[in-house]
């Protein structure tokens, strides 16, 4: 892989995400937002890594991502989305959910649209009303489905005022995250270690189906889907470990693979080639996770500065009545395909990486440090 860039903002990065490409666009990405938090003022940020890694007139390369605009946010961006090309959707601590539209004629971010108390421990008009974190936001336009540590799932639409739908107890624990199955089927992780999956076609409160780690209820923090195959999720939790599930069958993940010593913030497969697969973790480190089958004879080796050491998948579930043919790379569990190929992409370990987002050839990364981090050729 080439350079990763390193650009240092003065605020600790909570959320990075890649702004999405036009349908059918060949360029490859260029504008993310980040998303601050624990700071004296918060802020979302647009950025521009423009002509990125390009030599200049010294023959250095040119790591400098401009920032195209920012906006105060109250409270931390717990959580940060892309809506469409132009909106933003952030969670925040203080649990407003909120729109910001990008204006790119002037190059402003505005507030667009609002929902103060999506998220509170007592209802607003209670004397006792007091706040909860929204901590997560999934957008499938015109729907944004949120999801908090009231353990509320709130299921609003773009330009109207009031939520189409909220399932005021949907979790007695913190919910931590939250992802699309299909479209009326959203899935969430909790602070004890389970999966919920709710169907907004059904009425009642009660979740479809309930998945969840066996023996300690280990917080989990982040969940993605495959963007293939609607029934592999990767989830990452308190212990660092990644855990792989098939919602079609079982209620246990079909693999945990040891991975980070401290929490794993985010998981993302990539979006185009998800063989690959990136975490992030506490711990300050970043990781590029390669399942792909096409290499031959490829040995679980961890690769950090020559220095090797083999990973453990223990599979749960046996998947041999699942055709062959069809089944992600993520599921096979036949111990000499069972290999993954992990690939530490950030120099050195400092404070926590928070956040992650791949499109394309593009990875960008922020973290505690202050940092934020572009790689423009990912599988070079």
């Amino acid at each position: 892989m080439e350079e990763i860039y390193a650009k240092f903002v003065s605020q600790k990065i909570s959320k990075t995400r890649w702004r999405p490409l036009p349908p059918g666009s060949l360029q490859t990405a260029e504008t993310f937002a980040t998303g601050s938090w624990d700071n004296e003022e918060n802020y979302v940020s647009l950025w521009s890594i423009g002509d990125f890694g390009n030599l200049d007139s010294d023959g250095g390369f040119e790591g400098d991502h401009q920032l195209l605009c920012d906006i105060r946010h109250h409270g931390d961006v717990m959580d940060l989305q892309f809506f469409d090309q132009e909106r933003i959707v952030t969670a925040s601590s203080t649990g407003c959910v909120t729109v910001f539209l990008h204006h790119p004629n002037n190059q402003t971010l505005s507030v667009n649209q609002q929902w103060t108390t999506a998220h509170y421990h007592a209802g607003p008009g209670s004397p006792s009303y007091s706040s909860a974190p929204c901590t997560g936001v999934v957008c499938n336009n015109p729907e944004i489905v949120t999801v908090g540590e009231d353990g509320r799932i709130n299921l609003f639409r773009a330009d109207h005022k009031e939520a189409l739908r909220t399932i005021d107890n949907a979790d007695s624990s913190t919910l931590h995250a939250v992802t699309f199955l299909r479209t009326p089927e959203i899935l969430t992780v909790n602070s004890i270690g389970q999966l919920k999956i709710w169907d907004f076609r059904q009425q009642g409160n009660e979740p479809s189906q309930i998945l969840s780690l066996t023996g300690d209820r280990v917080p989990l923090h982040c969940v993605d889907r495959h963007p293939n195959q609607q029934h592999v999720v990767a989830t990452g939790g308190q212990d660092g470990m990644l855990s792989i599930w098939d919602v079609r069958q079982g209620t246990m993940p079909v693999s945990l693979l040891k991975a980070h010593e401290a929490e794993m913030w985010e998981v993302h497969f990539h979006p185009s080639n998800p063989d690959h697969l990136f975490t992030c973790s506490e711990d300050g480190s970043l990781w590029h996770w390669d399942a792909s089958t096409d290499v031959p004879e490829k040995s679980s080796l961890f690769h950090q500065g020559g220095r090797s050491s083999t990973f453990l998948s223990h599979s749960i579930s046996n998947q041999a009545n699942v055709h062959q043919s069809v089944i992600s790379s993520w599921l096979s569990t036949d111990p000499a395909k069972d290999r993954i190929e992990i690939t530490s992409l950030l120099p050195s370990r400092s404070l926590s990486v928070n956040s992650l987002d791949v499109l394309g050839p593009c990875l960008v990364c922020g973290t505690d440090a202050e940092a934020i981090y572009v790689t423009r050729h990912l599988f070079s």
